[in-house]
Order: C-alpha cells, then structure tokens, then sequence
C-alpha cells in the first residue's frame, strides 16, 4: 500500500511476547526434526539472579578490614563429619564434575592442573577417571554415577572425596547425554559401550529405591574407602526442603546442590529451560533443612549452577554455601566462546558469533575444550590453558575477598545474609534478605508479625482469664 505521494506505508500491529521468533523457529525446527532440540550451555530465560542482590559494606556501623594489611582466609574445608581426610582446599572454589567424553583430554588435563596451582579440587565427572587428569589433580573427587560408566573401585581407593551424582540442575530428573560423535574409540572403551552411538545414562541408580538403600550404599562405599575421604551427594535443585532432609538422614559428609543455572554439555533444551529452581533460592531452603534435621553444623553445602564471579561466589558463600563448585565459567577460562583470530571461525563453521554458541554438544567446537577431534584439540594447548584456569580462580577468590573485607569479615566464610540485600522483590523472597531501604523480608516478615499476634493475643486471653478468677 502506498501514500498519495507514492511513499509506502506499514500497518504493523506489533510483535506477539508470547510467540517470538525464537518461539517460531523453535516450532518450525521441531516440525522438521521431529523430535526435541539438544544443544550445551547454560539456561537462556531470564530468571531472578544474583544480579539482584547488593552488598552491605562497613561504613560507620561495620568495621572494615584493610586488605594490604590485614589477613582474610579463604582455607575451606569439606567433609569432616565423618572422614578421616576431610578435603582441604585453600580456596572456596573448585572445578565441578564434567566428563571426558564431553570435554577433550586436553581440556580436563587444563583444568586439573590450573585446579591444582590454585591449591584446589577437580572431578572426575561421568565416564570414569582418566590418568593424566588424576595424576596433574592434588585434589580429586570420583564421581559415581547412575550408568556405572567407567566406574572401577580400584580408581575409587585413588580419591581424595567420592560423589554420588543424583541429579544436576540443568536438567533435574534426567541422565546424562553424550552424542555419538563424541563417542570415539577411546571413550567408548572407558564407558564399555560402542563407539559412534548416543549415550543416554539412566535417570537414577539400579543400587537403590529410596533413601534408606542410599544410606547403605553411601557405607559401603565408606568401607571400601576406609573412611577416609568424604562421601558427597549431588542433587539438582527442586524440592530442596525435602530433598535435603533426606539426603542429611543417608549419612553423607557433604551436601552439593546444583541450581537451574547450571549447564551441561548436551541436553535437551526444554528441560534445560524448564526444570529445577535458582540456585538463589535453593540455598537458603537448604540451610532450612539442616538446621531442622540438627545436622546445619555436621554436613557441609557445596552450591553451583550459573557461577561468573567474585561476587556470585561471596552471595552463595553468604547465604550459607561452603563451598562453590564452578563449570562453565571454568571453561570459558579455557577459551570456550573466544574467537581466536585466524584460528577460528565461528559463523562459519558453528553458524553462530563467538559468544553465542551452544553447540558443546555437537563435537565441533572451535578451540577444542568440547570436542574429541584431534584437529581441534590442537587448538587448546594445555599449559597455556591451566595457566588461564589458574588466573581466573585466583581473580575469583581476590573478588571475594575484596568483599568480604569490606563486610569487615577476616575469613570469607564469615559472610553472612546479614551482609546483603535485595533490589527486587522476587530476590529477596528467594534468598531471605531484607528489600534494600527496607527491613523487609517477603513471606519472613508477614510470618513473624503473625507470631507476635498471636502471642499477644494469648497474652491477652491468659490475663483476662486471671482476672477473671481474681474477681471471683
């Protein structure tokens, strides 16, 4: 349609919110796969973040700490319920579980040696324990899991802490999945399946049903260890109260709860959008649960899922985390989503820009840390990587320190929830801290003004009642 003057004209209503054109894509894509869509990463749909909690630092009411010449410790340890050889760690911080398989061998051996220069703990992940990865890891956790994939007890006596994988958070309720063309020889080999087909690990463990089978299971592996190092249960975070609960009465040392925001290296993408809870609000609901099971002082929390800094790592430390498990901010250390000039190139061979590629799973990523390619893996050389790895976990634990410092704390385990609070009403609802300018707590303070009602009111009805017989 065109103006009097010959100029076009467009009636444009709008654009639908609800169907967008990723929304669009999306069904055309399913329309034409006929199943549903796979990729890596993390989750896309915004969600209240730690973005949306602030920091309280000392001014006049808080004694600030000097950071040139007063000391703030980051030692943590992990698991001294019961093991002999609790996992010290000189940081708060270590690389989470991810599997060779999904990661090259150059990739996990990056890692582990940039874990170890910062003096802290790596995982084996699912698939079993590769030698060059135990050998460059100071610290190691074996990860069991439901598949038995690679699992071997004689790897099991060389750990420095067991963990028992139940779920993640990018995709709680659901097993592992690593496309067949990652499945080379090698891996096949590890994982006593055939190579070049997609593996699907169960959803949960044949060696039990429920929580008193896990209690037994957790002691045998105690037995087969001596009791020497920490036993470890990885949820992913839903129904955190009773999970947690009943994860405390199985008998573990430590807690390790995976929020929302954590991704993977292949899995489908609607259950990475659509299951589990922020790790925001899975925390305190955590600590909840300890404390009323008595145990908030016995049993360690490890958090993770959607980890970037400093102060992500302060906020978890803060609502009572002792420990954060990172993974794919440890991965962008290794170069994942840099285009690397004439090395790469993203658009052209992924179809996407550096920096919004989610292809983990498909074996082709540009600078070799998702992939078994050998070409590929050229591109990431190992000691350039650990070095990375190394930097980036050393930056992390100076930002939270920075922090804590500043919340006049000499350890950073001292931060507290009375350090933070929120600038959205969702944030703080979900980590239980005060709306900023307010002494307000969704849900906290409506509970508590309640309890003083009804105090008062039987303050009220125990007096009238003796007055009642005095006038008698």
């Amino acid at each position: 349609m065109t103006t009097p003057n010959g100029e076009s004209s467009a009636h444009n209503l709008g654009q639908s919110r609800i169907f967008t054109p990723e929304v669009i894509d999306d069904i055309h894509t399913k329309s034409e796969l006929g199943r549903y869509r796979m990729r890596g990463f993390s989750m896309f749909k915004p969600i209240p973040h730690w973005d949306e909690l602030m920091f309280l630092p000392g001014t006049l009411t808080r004694f600030v700490i000097e950071g040139y010449r007063e000391k703030c410790d980051t030692r943590t340890v992990l698991g001294g319920r019961f093991a002999k050889r609790p996992l010290e760690l000189d940081i708060p911080v270590y690389i989470t579980g991810m599997s060779f398989g999904a990661l090259s061998l150059e990739a996990k051996m990056a890692l582990a040696k940039g874990a170890s220069m910062a003096g802290t703990a790596t995982c084996s992940g699912e698939g079993g324990m590769i030698p060059p990865e135990r050998d460059l890891s100071t610290k190691w956790y074996y990860q069991v899991i439901q598949s038995r994939y690679g699992f071997n007890p004689h790897h099991l006596m060389l750990a420095d802490g067991v963990e028992f994988f139940i779920g993640q958070g990018c995709k709680v309720g659901l097993g592992g999945h690593l496309m067949g063309q990652k499945v080379t020889e090698q891996v096949a080999e590890m994982r006593s399946l055939p190579p070049g087909i997609d593996q699907r690990s169960p959803a949960r463990h044949p060696d039990w049903l429920g929580p008193d089978d896990l209690s037994l299971k957790i002691q045998e592996v105690r037995e087969a260890t001596d009791y020497q190092v920490p036993i470890q249960l990885k949820l992913g975070a839903a129904r955190v109260y009773d999970d947690v609960r009943m994860a405390a009465k199985c008998g573990p040392d430590v807690i390790y709860l995976d929020g929302a925001e954590g991704g993977t290296g292949a899995g489908p993408h609607i259950a990475t959008e659509e299951t589990g809870v922020p790790l925001m609000s899975a925390i305190p609901e955590a600590r909840r649960a300890l404390e009323d099971v008595g145990l908030a002082d016995d049993i360690d929390l490890v958090v993770a899922g959607g980890i970037r800094n400093g102060a992500d790592v302060a906020k978890c430390l803060a609502l009572g985390a002792s420990a954060i498990a990172i993974g794919h901010s440890a991965l962008m250390a290794l170069n994942c989503n840099k285009e690397i000039p004439g090395v790469t190139d993203y658009e052209g061979t992924i179809g996407v820009e550096a920096g919004k590629c989610y292809h983990c799973h498909t074996g082709r990523c540009p600078v070799g840390v998702a992939t078994q390619d050998p070409e590929l893996r050229k591109r990431l050389e190992v000691d350039q990587a650990a070095e990375r790895v190394y930097n980036f976990l050393h930056t992390l634990t100076l930002e939270v320190q920075m922090l804590a410092r500043a919340c006049g704390k000499t350890d950073v385990h001292s931060l507290e929830p009375e350090d933070l609070c929120a600038l959205t009403t969702e944030a703080a609802a979900m980590a239980r801290v005060p709306l900023a300018g307010t002494s307000y707590v969704p849900g906290v303070s409506e509970d508590r003004t309640l309890a003083e009602m009804k105090e008062l009111l039987a303050k009220h009805v125990a007096d009238t009642g003796n007055q009642g017989g005095a006038n008698v």
